[in-house]
């Protein structure tokens, strides 16, 4: 009798995503994604210097997965 163990999940890589994959991700254009930011329903920039903002990967695809739940 063979028991069998799950593999150890994949780690997840973090990466930096620019506005511009963020709208490809979510079909959301600038002024809603900051208009979610400002309520508070969508994760918040990362600063990456004076004129450039980034999204981690990971906490935008969970936020993308947390949608997709509340929908089933």
């Amino acid at each position: 009798m063979s028991s069998q163990t799950p593999a150890p999940a994949a780690p997840t890589e973090h990466r930096i995503l620019r506005r511009a994959e963020v709208e490809a991700k979510t079909g959301f254009k600038r002024a809603h994604i900051y208009s979610l930011m400002k309520k508070g329903r969508f994760p918040r920039a990362l600063r990456l210097g004076v004129r450039a903002v980034g999204w981690d990967s990971v906490e935008i695809d969970q936020w993308i997965a947390d949608r997709l739940k509340q929908r089933a």
